[in-house]
């Protein structure tokens, strides 16, 4: 499932992912190693054309680790200090390397990334939000692609 079925299926919990990710430049990426040990890394995705996507340098150990296995999970920046307006994001999924092509042409078009870069399209199977409501209550949202988004409230 691509970032457009997601935004039909949960249009809310869509555009408040889209918000806390639009408000730092960096993120982090978690892939993992060929021995199957996670590797954390900094990068910038955007939302464009429907899609989420992740842009890599040429050779870079997370792609090079995406290849071998598409698995990730992205999270959000916290941002400075302890206030996470909006509350924390996690999103975890597949990603497919997009080849020379319409799609990544329309991406080199839109945001003029340095050359030669590696490209990778993502495919969603969960989204959480974690965020305190009321001074009082930890809630945690959970979807997953053909469920609603469950919501979980603990003291």
């Amino acid at each position: 499932m691509n970032w457009t079925a997601f935004s039909s299926a949960e249009p809310e919990l869509a555009r408040t992912a889209e918000e806390r990710f639009g408000t730092h430049r960096h993120h982090v990426l978690a892939t993992l190693r060929a021995d199957g040990s996670p590797r954390t890394s900094g990068l910038e995705v955007r939302f464009q054309g429907g899609e989420l996507w992740l842009g890599m340098m040429p050779g870079s150990l997370k792609a090079l680790d995406l290849r071998r296995d598409p698995r990730f999970t992205l999270q959000v920046n916290p941002g400075d200090g302890t206030d996470m307006g909006g509350g924390d994001i996690r999103i975890s999924g597949r990603a497919c390397e997009v080849g020379e092509g319409t799609a990544k042409a329309a991406y080199v078009k839109e945001v003029e990334p340095p050359q030669p870069f590696h490209l990778f399209r993502t495919e969603l199977t969960e989204v959480v939000r974690t965020y305190v409501e009321d001074d009082r209550y930890l809630v945690v949202q959970v979807w997953k692609p053909g469920e609603p988004v469950r919501t979980l409230r603990r003291t």
